[in-house]
């Protein structure tokens, strides 16, 4: 019998039924495609052991004026910086208002009288969620500017580190966000408890906020019927997402200095920080679908994991989820809370450059890609440290793995045989691989395996359908191709 090439196309597909993602990979961890090759993503290591006291939800790397380079994050009560060599500062502000490491609400167990609600239905949405807390954080020049929606008052941090961040002189209270424009101006977003309202001030003047004909501050606001949850620079332009559409600040100058106008609707962000920007544009998380905005107006995007990642959510922590780019590989990050968890423990990331989709495991609470720093820097969920990825091949106690949905290895109703494979590895005994055959699609299913791989892999299975499974052996860069079977068609079963 001629092989049979397993031509697998990259990336995972995980919407629907087991069936539809036949002869697709259907689950992975630490694991993306590259020009149609398998390999394993980065591990990680420790880039600072002075660990944060809560989880970090919000960072920022940058350089200053003299060259040192800082990582800045924070949590619900919390405002840090670390410089290059891993020391930690504690740069609270004296003044900041607490808000909350979890989300809360009233809609969930317990949140009513017993018998009120039938039995595993999701309860009607009519309490407000108050969303977990998380930083805005940016700069202006070298210094660190930041806020919270919980506390709502704009910070700076001058790089001295024995004194903490303080209140911006004359800057509006009670706002919901921050950002820095290209033009230098701080936007104040949801500015003084108008949910819609976008305040900034004088340009290369960040205490002055009241408007007059000698200076560039101003007001507007959104036409909107959501709040806004977020800002993000983009090419020339400055992105505001709201919890339900998306518009776009541009400079005109004097007298108006601002233009605002609405890119797309019912494109909402689903958590503050669930939002990226690279070169190819923005993109951020939904509450049911995945958006970017590349000039012009906002696009979904097709996703072939969507199904997966949005019914298996903690829609009552989802405030906690976040994005982070990965630009050396061209992927987008989005850590989640599974249905299961009450902490991010999931992610979904997409390559905007190979057009693919993968899935995995893993706790990260906040991220920054590489830039100030060689590698990218996330926080973890459960011991609060930062780590430097993409470094090395250790993954603490998980492994890099991917499984096939069914492949079909008879015509019709036959029950085939398959007796060899032919691997197509980079370096021959890097992965071990394990196949689960079937008869029927919901009938029993048989383990045989693992197999060590050589040239050629001796086989013994029968089955109208297996998949494959392809594990890690020896930690390390690996790559697999399109490996081969010698398939022998048999009878009816």
């Amino acid at each position: 019998m001629p092989l049979i090439p397993l031509d697998i196309p990259s990336g995972v597909y995980r919407n629907g039924t087991d069936l539809q993602s036949n002869g697709r990979w259907r689950d992975s961890n630490l694991i993306r495609w590259v020009d149609n090759t398998m390999r394993p993503m980065g591990g990680w290591r420790t880039r600072s052991n002075n660990a944060a006291a809560a989880p970090i939800r919000g960072m920022k790397t940058w350089i200053d004026n003299s060259n040192e380079r800082w990582i800045a994050g924070g949590s619900y009560n919390k405002l840090y910086v670390w410089n290059e060599t891993g020391i930690r500062y504690d740069i609270t502000p004296t003044s900041l208002t607490a808000g909350r490491d979890d989300a809360l609400s009233f809609t969930g167990y317990g949140g009513s009288f017993y018998g009120s609600y039938a039995y595993g239905l999701e309860r009607p949405d009519n309490v407000r969620i108050q969303p977990a807390t998380s930083w805005a954080l940016d700069t202006w020049g070298e210094y660190l500017v930041g806020c919270t929606e919980d506390d709502g008052k704009l910070y700076e941090w001058t790089l001295t580190t024995g004194t903490p961040a303080a209140v911006i002189a004359n800057a509006p209270t009670n706002n919901r966000s921050l950002v820095v424009t290209e033009e230098r101006f701080i936007f104040a977003l949801g500015a003084g408890g108008n949910p819609r309202k976008v305040q900034w001030c004088d340009r290369e003047n960040n205490t002055l906020w009241t408007p007059a004909a000698t200076n560039e501050a101003g007001d507007l606001e959104l036409n909107t019927n959501g709040q806004i949850m977020a800002g993000i620079k983009v090419r020339g332009q400055t992105l505001i997402l709201t919890s339900t559409d998306a518009h776009v600040a541009n400079y005109v100058g004097p007298p108006y200095v601002y233009g605002i106008e609405r890119v797309g609707s019912s494109c909402g962000l689903a958590a503050n920080k669930a939002v990226s920007v690279v070169d190819a544009g923005a993109f951020w998380m939904g509450a049911h679908a995945f958006y970017a905005y590349t000039g012009g107006r906002v696009q979904e995007i097709q996703s072939e994991v969507a199904d997966y990642v949005f019914n298996d959510m903690n829609r009552g922590q989802i405030s906690k989820a976040f994005c982070v780019t990965n630009s050396n590989f061209g992927e987008i990050f989005w850590f989640y809370p599974s249905a299961a968890s009450t902490e991010n423990d999931r992610y979904v990331a997409f390559n905007y450059i190979e057009n693919t989709w993968y899935i995995g495991t893993l706790a990260r609470t906040s991220g920054v890609d590489a830039g100030a720093f060689r590698k990218p820097i996330w926080a973890d969920a459960d011991d609060y440290k930062i780590y430097e990825h993409e470094v090395g091949f250790d993954y603490g106690s998980l492994s890099p793995f991917a499984e096939t949905g069914p492949i079909m290895l008879g015509s019709g109703d036959t029950v085939a045989s398959v007796t060899e494979m032919i691997p197509d590895e980079k370096t021959q005994g890097d992965v071990n691989v394990t196949f689960k055959t079937r008869f029927y699609p919901n009938g029993a299913e048989r383990d045989y395996g693992p197999y060590t791989m050589s040239n050629p892999t001796s086989l013994r299975f029968t089955g109208r359908q297996m998949r494959m499974r392809v594990s890690t052996v020896a930690l390390g860069d690996w790559r697999v191709g399109v490996n081969r079977l010698d398939v022998i068609a048999g009878g009816r079963r």
